[in-house]
């Protein structure tokens, strides 16, 4: 999809920043506006925390999939596609609750929560259902099970020792979180 550049503009800066730098000409420079939101190295904390802010999505989807999967009596790969799509919905939805807070439509907003989150929820559900599905049992554990929880459990513990130098990287780039930041002050 083709953005213009006023939608650049909105999804690159917050509200009330001034767009672009002048350069030695005296012209506007657009061209790297999200390369303009890390400054100085990123810490631990900011990408745990962002890490942190995905797992809670991809948590409540994946329990929420799994729980309903598993209600219905789906096989497990319905079940698990479920818990992703839901994982990814969840995800993006807490973030675009942040964003639209900040007062940004609706448009932007949701375009902010698909840069902000997509390659964090991505590896997040790659290890987490990678996990899953190797674990003996754990695919076929009911909810009323301690396999099922503690599988789950130890899924997500992983996937967010993974996710958080992900996120600290893309953070570093002024990606991922960093374009979420830009609307919380």
């Amino acid at each position: 999809m083709e953005h213009t550049h006023h939608e650049h503009q909105a999804i690159a800066q917050a509200p009330g920043e001034h767009g672009g730098h002048p350069d030695h000409a005296g012209h506007t420079d657009h061209s790297g506006h999200a390369a303009h939101v890390a400054h100085g190295p990123v810490s631990w904390a900011m990408a745990a925390r962002a890490t942190l802010h995905c797992l809670t999505g991809c948590a409540i989807g994946e329990i929420l999939g799994m729980v309903i999967g598993t209600a219905l009596g789906w096989h497990n790969v319905p079940t698990m596609i479920l818990a992703i799509v839901l994982a990814f919905a969840f995800g993006y939805s807490l973030t675009l609750r942040g964003v639209l807070a900040a007062g940004v439509g609706f448009r932007t907003a949701f375009r902010v929560a698909l840069a902000a989150d997509t390659l964090s929820i991505a590896v997040m559900e790659l290890i987490d259902n990678g996990v899953i599905a190797v674990w003996p049992s754990a695919m076929d554990a009911q909810p009323a099970d301690a396999l099922f929880w503690g599988a789950l459990a130890a899924s997500l513990a992983l996937a967010f020792v993974v996710t958080t130098p992900v996120n600290k990287w893309m953070i570093g780039r002024g990606k991922g979180h960093a374009v979420v930041h830009r609307y919380h002050h």
